[in-house]
């Protein structure tokens, strides 16, 4: 029979545990190398030390910061996007959402995105804050928008995107996340977030 090896509980600490944020993993940097790169992503191969104190590599998937926006119309409508996506082979339908360019800052990223994906220039911007989309394996990093007073114009899609742009109601958009109808992670936050943030404003 397979004997799995047990390893032990270093510590175990309350949620609140002051500084927790600032505290240090067990894993050793030895050496960083450059496995592979494009134009959007890099591929980074660590040699390391584990935390059980043997030798071992972690890869690592460098990426820019990327924005998302929930675009909502004065009468509860929030527009989205329908596109193939290459990695998963499927059509998927998502809030508009892209990268920062070099030196570009997240909300100048966030209506440039919302304007060439779907030609619309927002008067309101709320930030609705950030998420690590797979802190494991990637540090990409994404800031979430809301955007309001929506003025529509023409589209700048790249040359890569086949783009359906549709408005539903916001309540609807809620539903499709809730049922898995959207499974898009960065639709997921920023739909609940917005959700979040309506309700505290509603409430006040």
């Amino acid at each position: 029979m397979r004997r799995h090896r047990a390893f032990p509980i270093v510590a175990v600490v309350s949620g609140n545990e002051e500084g927790s944020e600032q505290r240090r993993g067990p894993w050793q940097t030895i050496n960083r190398r450059i496995a592979y790169r494009n134009p959007w992503i890099t591929v980074r191969e660590d040699t390391v030390i584990r935390p059980d104190g043997l030798p071992g590599i972690y890869g690592v998937l460098e990426c820019p910061l990327a924005v998302a926006i929930v675009a909502l119309t004065n009468d509860q409508q929030v527009y989205v996007i329908g596109q193939y996506r290459y990695a998963i082979d499927r059509y998927s339908w998502e809030i508009p959402a892209g990268s920062a360019n070099p030196g570009e800052g997240a909300l100048m990223a966030a209506q440039r995105e919302l304007r060439e994906e779907t030609g619309i220039v927002a008067d309101r911007w709320t930030s609705l804050g950030h998420a690590y989309l797979s802190n494991s394996f990637t540090d990409q990093r994404m800031e979430f928008f809301l955007a309001e007073g929506l003025t529509p114009g023409a589209t700048e899609p790249d040359a890569t995107e086949q783009l359906v742009i549709m408005t539903i109601p916001f309540a609807d958009a809620l539903e499709r996340v809730r049922s898995s109808q959207m499974d898009d992670g960065p639709s997921i936050v920023g739909l609940y977030r917005a959700w979040h943030r309506l309700l505290a404003s509603s409430a006040r």
